[in-house]
């Protein structure tokens, strides 16, 4: 639990491209680092344990969401985009409900196919989108059971998901889960996608479709 728990003195991390040549390992809690009763979020602690990324408070009733980092300082809000057949979201950079959210969106998401079963997202960068252009990253795999991939257009692996184990031998349940991010990309932009995926992965689905 140490790895998951910040310990009292732990300090906020700032959110950083990587330039070495080390990816970023990183345990994300889903679970509110507010732990009121009935609250949904997320709470994400680097390789020391220290508060890394926070969604704090909110329930899935709720509309917008916004990723702050440990010390509470918005990054990204995230919005759903209304009666979205295929579950778009929008990501803004600063704090939504203040003066300081940009009105152009920084990325959109939403599912590949309004048909499909399995968790295939596609993210488009800026606000010029087009149906039949090419994402700028692919989600494959099954998020639902902590096994995916986040991919650039070009299919070069940028980070991915996977249940976390203890000292290798004791696998931790699904609320619990590595994230890892490749040198040279934000995990700031990487986590926020992660938490719209909770959103649009929402629906249970059986194991067969996840493969």
């Amino acid at each position: 639990m140490s790895k998951i728990h910040p310990t009292e003195n732990s300090c906020a991390v700032k959110s950083q491209v990587l330039e070495s040549n080390k990816p970023l390992v990183l345990t994300v809690w889903k679970k509110s680092s507010m732990a009121f009763q009935g609250t949904d979020g997320f709470s994400v602690f680097d390789k020391d344990g220290r508060l890394a990324f926070r969604v704090d408070n909110y329930t899935r009733k709720t509309g917008g969401l916004v990723l702050m980092d440990g010390g509470g300082r918005a990054l990204l809000t995230l919005k759903p985009r209304m009666l979205s057949m295929h579950d778009q979201w929008n990501g803004f950079e600063g704090d939504g409900y203040s003066k300081t959210c940009t009105k152009t969106p920084l990325f959109s998401m939403n599912k590949k196919s309004i048909l499909q079963t399995s968790d295939e997202i596609e993210v488009f960068m800026g606000s010029c989108r087009n149906r039949t252009s090419s994402p700028d990253f692919r989600i494959d795999g099954c998020f639902r059971r902590r096994h995916c991939k986040i991919r650039e257009g070009n299919g070069k692996v940028v980070a991915e998901i996977c249940r976390k184990k203890v000292n290798t031998t004791i696998l931790l349940s699904e609320d619990v889960f590595s994230l890892i991010v490749r040198p040279g990309f934000s995990s700031e932009l990487i986590m926020a996608f992660i938490v719209v995926m909770d959103r649009i992965c929402r629906k249970p689905v059986t194991p067969i479709m996840c493969s």
